[in-house]
């Protein structure tokens, strides 16, 4: 997932290093970095990424890292902006071995770690399911049975990420919903449109339980989702948020 990048506390600028390129979708590309003496970062957690032309003329943009933290390397997942200034050339014209600058960890209040405890509720929209995937990585690593629910809306089914290691963390215990919002493949028993309330109330966990609740997407779906789990109960403090939109690339 892309932002834009804030006014923050200054973090060190490191060299980071393409090890790996991992195709995820049509638009989308995991990169897999190895950023010497990276001091470790927490789930839900992103990075600055700084490209510099020969003329100089530097760009600036902002990704979720989509890495567990116990993962021996770092790794964004990039969703290519057609008309941006970074996406398409991290997405379509990186190689291995090819270097950019890159700050962090950033962030701090969008975070989990399996000692917070759950139950854990996900809601992600398209790409806003990296920073989410890193919280089921973790969860996942440490060997933790935490209740953990997600609930993924995407256009349609092949813009869904990482939909093979999803099928993993269901199989481990992690309650996995989908909703498609444009198109259904034929004989689609998952969700169809919008995410709404009988969505949510299929898949969170009580609000008697005080669940974990964790909400990443364009501004549009993150604010009709959080008013959704207000409406159900859920206590407004008790859900985090995270948006983003149009940055330009």
């Amino acid at each position: 997932m892309e932002r834009l990048a804030a006014h923050r506390v200054p973090v060190t600028w490191r060299i980071a290093t393409v090890a790996e390129l991992r195709p995820e979708t049509a638009r989308t590309t995991t990169l897999v970095l190895e950023v010497p003496d990276w001091p470790g970062h927490l789930a839900g957690q992103h990075v600055d990424v700084r490209l510099t032309a020969e003329d100089g003329y530097q760009a600036e943009r902002s990704y979720s890292i989509a890495s567990a933290p116990e993962d021996p390397e770092l790794a964004v997942t990039v969703e290519r902006i057609d008309d941006g200034e970074v996406s398409p050339y991290l997405t379509d014209e990186v190689r291995p071995g090819d270097q950019f600058e890159l700050r962090g960890p950033i962030g701090g209040y969008f975070t989990w770690q399996v000692a917070d405890g759950g139950p854990l509720v996900l809601v992600a929209g398209g790409s806003g399911l990296i920073p989410l995937m890193a919280m089921l990585r973790h969860r996942a690593n440490a060997r933790s049975r935490v209740e953990a629910h997600l609930l993924l809306s995407a256009r349609e089914w092949s813009d869904v990420l990482y939909r093979d290691e999803l099928d993993r963390h269901a199989q481990d215990g992690v309650d996995v919903h989908y909703t498609l919002t444009r198109v259904q493949p034929d004989g689609w028993t998952g969700g169809s449109g919008r995410v709404d309330t009988e969505m949510l109330r299929h898949v969170e966990a009580e609000p008697e339980k005080r669940p974990r609740i964790y909400v990443c997407g364009p501004t549009g779906f993150v604010e009709h989702t959080a008013e959704l789990l207000v409406a159900l109960g859920h206590d407004p403090h008790a859900i985090k948020t995270e948006r983003f939109g149009p940055t330009g690339g």
